[in-house]
């Protein structure tokens, strides 16, 4: 059995961390937890589960975090987690029998999940927008992991929100986080491929929560405006006030069919659409006050 290293960033999650290392520990050969300076039971809780515990002081983008907890693993693969989230006990399982394929069966595995059109689609997407991910030949060194997020008590089907791929488990040094953005795709020294259960992802179990993060993350967006220097124009205005709202609004709820996950639906396509003014107007006011 090869070895797989659980590793996790952690600020103040006492209510999540336990629950998400209680999902892995049936497949942990380590747990690494990086904690930037809790104030509540976050490093008493994951030390109970047998965690190595470091400390970091709190960055703004949390990838720089997540990275240190990387380079504390010794395992064969690393496994990266965030304490909302989940692994099923069918994901358990099969990551425990993917990694342990030889290389035959592991090009075997990956021809069965390049048949699932809904994965190769989404990868196109994130391809699309962030460039390539991984390399065209060689070795399989890493895994998308299809997600299943919740939002106000709904485990969400539509919006744009499914299959929500995130790379996950990959092989210990072919694997790296720039750190540079919260947006950005880990960067890989091989081919990806996918599994094929979910990772059930808790983030916004409240809309209060969610609106925290909405806040956080509308910030990030205001900070990358200005280190692009967009304009202040009356088009520039116009587009992230009403055209980039409208059309995501359009396209989430609409033509992801956000419709059908009912009220959560239309709040996640109508709070999605509502980032981009959000960032806008903070981006002004930054201008503003100089």
């Amino acid at each position: 059995m090869k070895k797989i290293s659980v590793v996790l960033a952690t600020r103040n999650e006492e209510e999540n961390i336990g629950p998400c290392l209680e999902s892995v520990k049936g497949i942990a050969s380590e747990i690494v937890v990086v904690d930037e300076h809790s104030t509540d039971r976050t490093r008493e809780i994951a030390k109970s589960y047998g965690a190595r515990v470091y400390q970091e002081p709190h960055h703004n983008i949390f990838h720089i975090t997540k990275q240190k907890a990387m380079d504390y693993a010794t395992g064969e693969w690393i496994l990266q987690l965030d304490a909302d989230e989940r692994v099923s006990p069918k994901l358990a399982e099969e990551i425990k029998t993917v990694i342990n394929l030889d290389r035959e069966g592991l090009e075997e595995h990956d021809r069965k999940v390049g048949m699932n059109r809904i994965f190769v689609r989404h990868q196109r997407i994130i391809e699309e927008r962030d460039g390539k991910v991984g390399t065209e030949g060689g070795e399989i060194v890493a895994f998308f992991i299809p997600r299943r997020n919740y939002f106000l008590g709904r485990a969400m089907k539509y919006a744009g929100t499914y299959p929500d791929g995130v790379i996950r488990l990959g092989k210990n040094g072919k694997v790296h986080l720039p750190a540079k953005s919260v947006h950005e795709q880990i960067n890989i020294k091989g081919r990806v491929s996918w599994f094929e259960n979910d990772l059930v992802h808790l983030s916004h179990p409240t809309f209060h929560k969610y609106m925290e993060g909405m806040n956080r993350y509308t910030s990030l967006t205001a900070a990358e405006l200005q280190k692009a220097h967009v304009g202040l124009g009356v088009f520039t205005f116009l587009n992230y006030m009403f055209l980039k709202p409208f059309f995501v609004f359009l396209k989430l709820y609409f033509r992801y069919k956000g419709l059908l996950d009912m009220f959560p639906g239309f709040v996640w396509s109508l709070f999605s659409a509502l980032h981009f003014p959000t960032a806008y107007l903070k981006y002004m006011e930054s201008q503003k006050n100089g």
